[in-house]
C-alpha cells in the first residue's frame, strides 16, 4: 500500500529521530537505512520542501529533523513524498455515478482508516516504543544491538 518512496522517507525520518541534534550526512543515512543514496537524496529534498528536515552545511553538517519528533506523524512523512490519495469521485469518470459505488466507497473508507492510523503515530512514539525490536537496528545473536551501517563490534542500547 505504501510506495517505496514513502517507505524510504519513513526509514530516513525514524533514523534521524533517533539522532536528535546529531546531523547525519546522506551517505550515513543511506547506509543506516539501506536506501540507495541517489534515491535517498531525492527523498530528503522532498522532506526538506515539506519542512520536515533541513540540512546543515559544513564538516559537522548533514540532515536533521526540522520539528520536534513528537509533532511529526507517519502521515506527515507519507504526505510529504507520496500522499495517500482518497477517492472523491468515480475513478472511471462514469457520469451516472453521482456518488461513489460500493467498491470505491469501501476503498475510500480503507484509505481514511489508513490516514487516521498514520495520523495517530508520531516519530517519538516509534523511537520510544517498548518493543524489544529497535527501529533500523539489528540485534546480534549475543544480544548486542548494532545500528544498520555500524561496522564496529556494536553498542548496547
Amino acid at each position: 500500500m505504501l510506495s517505496k518512496t514513502a517507505e524510504y522517507a519513513l526509514r530516513a525520518m525514524v533514523c534521524m529521530a533517533g539522532r536528535v541534534d546529531q546531523p547525519a550526512s546522506a551517505d550515513v543515512l543511506a547506509e543506516m537505512t539501506r536506501v540507495p543514496r541517489s534515491y535517498l537524496h531525492r527523498v530528503l529534498q522532498s522532506l526538506a520542501a515539506a519542512g520536515l528536515v533541513h540540512s546543515r552545511p559544513g564538516p559537522r553538517g548533514g540532515y536533521e529533523i526540522a520539528r520536534e519528533i513528537g509533532d511529526v506523524t507517519i502521515l506527515d512523512v507519507v504526505n510529504a513524498v507520496s500522499p495517500v490519495e482518497r477517492i472523491r469521485s468515480c475513478p472511471l469518470g462514469l457520469t451516472s455515478h453521482t456518488q461513489l459505488c460500493p467498491l470505491h466507497q469501501e476503498l475510500d473508507q480503507a484509505y481514511a482508516k489508513t490516514e487516521a492510523a498514520f495520523r495517530g503515530v508520531t516519530l517519538k512514539a516509534l523511537i520510544e516504543s517498548t518493543s524489544p525490536i529497535l527501529p533500523l537496528c539489528d540485534t546480534e545473536p549475543d544480544g548486542v544491538t548494532r545500528e544498520q551501517g555500524d561496522n564496529e563490534t556494536g553498542r548496547s542500547q
